[in-house]
């Protein structure tokens, strides 16, 4: 396919953005990689497409297969996705942010290269999870769901606007067995312990997401390989020494330079000498292409072949690389690391109060740990989450019951979560309501609406599903509490 074989049904401004980022191709340093690809004009014409929209469904809020009979019922076409069985494939101009259940938190858009790591981990309830340069979040809510939203994953960022992204995603989606911390993964500290699944998702040039960036040809820069791949050893040498014995650790990127993938990976398997090697992957349903062994006339270690790389053109897809790393099992452990101390005390009356109020089952709060990080009000956590004291968390779990204010009331992470298993105070938007809440109006109750529901506040659905918080006033007016700094995403709602 070239250039102007473009679907002509794409937006006019990314037909441009693409004619100009294919006619760089043959001039960039992209070139260097034609040794290594099996098809290069297949390659280039890939990176002239956009990306395909991929979501997947929350598995606390509802199936795969009940996810795609709603977006049916929407009006969209979602197909399956080979080797990703909770995935699904939407048209590539769809707006997902702004689309009531991706606000309502059932399902979360992510690449399918991206969703990858956390499907190799061979994860389960139980495991201590740390996710070491998380933001903006998709692969550490992955990793927990994994687990069950129950136990351990710390995720880490060094940005903190990144983390305060990385927040928002799990307070839509409801992840309550994740800690984040700000810290510098190079220094992460080994007073954290050790943990038995580790994710290296490194800071990268970033080539494989050229469909969704293209203009980042224009400032691809071999340069700057040396100085990231420093700092990739760094990051994976960290993660092995934090890693349990008998452990894992997952390295991927988003590059094709093998500066910052095989030779990576190589370094860092010499400094353990042994202790430490790759595990066979495969990607059933995908065609992925074997680590590089060769590069620039020099030889790698065959061990390297054990890596997988996903070609943009294989599975119409953005580019990555991934390779898996176990500890040696007869290692010794070092001892278990001193907890974060977290109060779940003092809490009774508001939890009785919530409960009285929704409706909530008797023995709703036994799966949970509600404690006071701030001063505004409650956090939740699971029960059985155990975080260690060190690095200093940035939060445990999400906000969710607002305390400081009169009357106090669920955050919309906090209503999305209790929703589901409220019996009262409940209130059923059609369609057009729906759309006005989501855009933070007033708008007016229907006569039934009226009728049923007393004044207050109350959680607001949508075929059932939360969608937050709104206030039913005396006056007759429903006024929409959504947030302001979510309700960006769906200004343009139709």
């Amino acid at each position: 396919m070239s250039v102007s074989a473009i679907d002509p049904t794409l937006p006019p401004a990314f037909s441009r953005r693409t004619q100009l980022t294919a006619a760089r191709i043959a001039g960039s340093w992209l070139n260097r990689y034609r040794e290594l690809i099996d098809d290069w004009p297949a390659f280039v014409d890939s990176l002239c497409c956009p990306l395909p929209v991929v979501i997947w469904a929350n598995p606390t809020r509802i199936s795969v297969a009940e996810l795609a009979e709603l977006l049916c019922v929407e009006g969209l076409e979602p197909e399956p996705i080979p080797g990703l069985p909770n995935a699904l494939r939407l048209p590539a101009d769809l707006k997902v942010g702004q689309q009531w259940w991706y606000c309502a938190g059932l399902a979360h858009a992510q690449e399918v290269v991206s969703q990858l790591p956390a499907a190799l981990l061979d994860l389960r309830p139980g495991l201590r999870v740390l996710d070491l340069c998380a933001a903006p979040g998709g692969k550490t809510a992955q990793l927990a769901f994994a687990l069950g939203n129950r136990g351990t994953v710390i995720a880490n960022d060094i940005a903190y606007e990144r983390l305060k992204a990385l927040q928002g995603n799990l307070d839509r989606l409801g992840v309550l067995n994740v800690t984040t911390s700000q810290c510098d993964g190079v220094n992460w500290p080994s007073r954290s312990g050790q943990f038995d699944r580790i994710l290296v998702d490194a800071p990268c040039a970033s080539e494989g997401t050229l469909r969704r960036y293209p203009r980042l040809v224009e400032r691809l820069d071999p340069a700057g390989l040396g100085r990231l791949a420093a700092r990739q050893r760094a990051l994976l040498r960290k993660a092995v020494q934090r890693c349990r014995p008998g452990g894992l650790v997952l390295y991927s990127t988003c590059t094709f330079a093998p500066e910052e993938n095989e030779l990576v990976v190589a370094e860092v398997l010499d400094e353990f000498g042994g202790r430490v090697w790759l595990r066979p992957i495969a990607l059933p349903g995908l065609i992925a292409s074997p680590g590089v062994t060769e590069w620039q006339g020099r030889r790698l270690d065959p061990q390297l072949a054990r890596c997988l790389r996903l070609w943009p053109h294989h599975n119409d897809t953005g580019g990555f690389f991934m390779a898996l790393l176990e500890k040696d099992p007869s290692l010794s452990a070092e001892p278990e690391p001193e907890l974060a101390a977290i109060g779940g005390e003092g809490h009774e009356d508001w939890l009785l109060g919530l409960s009285a109020k929704y409706g909530l089952p008797a023995d709703y709060w036994q799966g949970y740990r509600v404690h006071r990080q701030t001063r505004r009000g409650l956090h939740l956590i699971a029960a059985d989450h155990a975080p260690p004291a060190w690095p200093k968390a940035a939060g445990h779990g999400i906000f969710f019951h607002r305390t400081q204010v009169s009357p106090p009331k669920p955050t919309t992470g906090g209503a999305l979560v209790l929703g589901c298993s409220a019996t009262q105070f409940c209130l059923e938007l059609t369609a057009e309501q729906r759309d006005a809440y989501l855009r933070r109006e007033t708008f007016a109750p229907t006569a039934s609406q009226r009728l049923a529901h007393p004044p207050g506040q109350t959680i607001v659905t949508y075929r059932g599903h939360p969608l937050g918080v709104a206030v039913l006033h005396r006056s007759g007016v429903i006024e929409s509490l959504f947030p302001w700094h979510w309700s960006g995403r769906v200004a343009s709602l139709d």
